[in-house]
């Protein structure tokens, strides 16, 4: 089995590439290393250096005819979609159109496209939040990843392309980009590891739920294969706030000094956390990570990078 991943030199498409040779599939990565590195890229994955807004992906899907597309590549800073919207929506919904209509022009057998669940379901009115909780985006990110889920509905029932959308809560490991906008865990790690204040924007107490890089790769896997289709939540079901992951990654890096409150960031809602019945229901998964257990592991990574 062929598979194509888009943004598989980035933060969790290297990890899902990895997976996918290791389970003996063959594996092609899209990526324009914007946000990718090459650093991440498994040497027996060819690698094509593209941009999924390009109009010349068409020759890639022509030449490797892959049988599964595995879909990362995004604009993933909720902040940066607010500043910029048009730019979000240029990579998060055009480009994830262009996509999704080469799936349908080459064949391609399904597509699994990483969407999210707290940028969706926005201020939560049930706690955890199944699939069929109210949608109401609060940010332009979040109302990108619902739409290109309406784009792939459309496709599956005009030209019968199978999907699966992984709705991700808030993901988190090794090879997350530490200096980025997005990622509060490898953001405290970093600044901690160096000695440097961590900022906590808003009071804190928002929380969220972190589900660890390599729970989120073995929802994609149990994806790729049968024939269950449409949205899954993938996270822990447990809510954790700011003030306590600072906490916990504080402890584990062994960071003495304090940290500073800085304003809150608009888009982002207070309360995020997932209901996961599903996916265990139908696909089998199921979380194997604890938050201390990620972290541990995460911490132990950004450790040895700084050496």
């Amino acid at each position: 089995m062929k598979i194509l991943i888009t943004g598989g030199a980035g933060f969790i498409g290297s990890h899902i590439t990895d997976a996918a040779i290791e389970a003996g599939m063959e594996a092609v990565v899209l990526d324009n290393l914007f946000t990718g590195n090459k650093e991440n890229l498994n040497p027996k994955a060819k690698f094509y250096l593209a941009d999924i807004r390009h109009k010349d992906i068409s020759d890639i899907f022509a030449s490797e005819k892959p049988d599964i597309v595995c879909h990362q590549a995004a604009q993933v800073s909720v902040r940066n979609s607010v500043e910029d919207p048009a730019r979000d929506a240029a990579i998060n919904v055009v480009g994830s159109i262009n996509v999704i209509d080469n799936c349908r022009k080459f064949g391609v057998k399904k597509i699994v496209f990483a969407s999210s669940g707290g940028a969706i379901y926005g201020e939560q009115e049930k706690f955890p939040a199944p699939e069929e909780h109210p949608a109401r985006p609060e940010s332009p990110y979040g109302a990108a990843k619902l739409s290109v889920e309406h784009y792939l509905y459309i496709y599956k029932r005009v030209f019968g392309l199978k999907y699966v959308a992984l709705r991700y809560s808030n993901v988190y490991g090794p090879r997350q980009d530490p200096f980025g906008e997005a990622g509060v865990v490898a953001i405290f790690t970093a600044k901690m590891l160096s000695g440097n204040t961590p900022i906590i924007n808003g009071d804190g107490g928002q929380t969220r739920d972190y589900v660890y890089v390599k729970d989120v790769v073995q929802a994609n896997m149990l994806a790729f294969q049968g024939d269950a289709e449409g949205p899954f939540n993938v996270g822990t079901g447990i809510e954790t706030d700011v003030n306590r992951l600072y906490e916990i990654i504080r402890e584990r890096t062994g960071y003495t000094g304090g940290n500073e409150y800085g304003p809150a960031k608009a888009g982002e809602q207070y309360r995020s956390v997932l209901d996961c019945t599903r996916i265990k229901r139908e696909l089998g998964w199921e979380q194997c990570y604890s938050l201390e257990k990620g972290l541990k592991e995460t911490v132990e990574y950004f450790r040895q990078k700084a050496v």
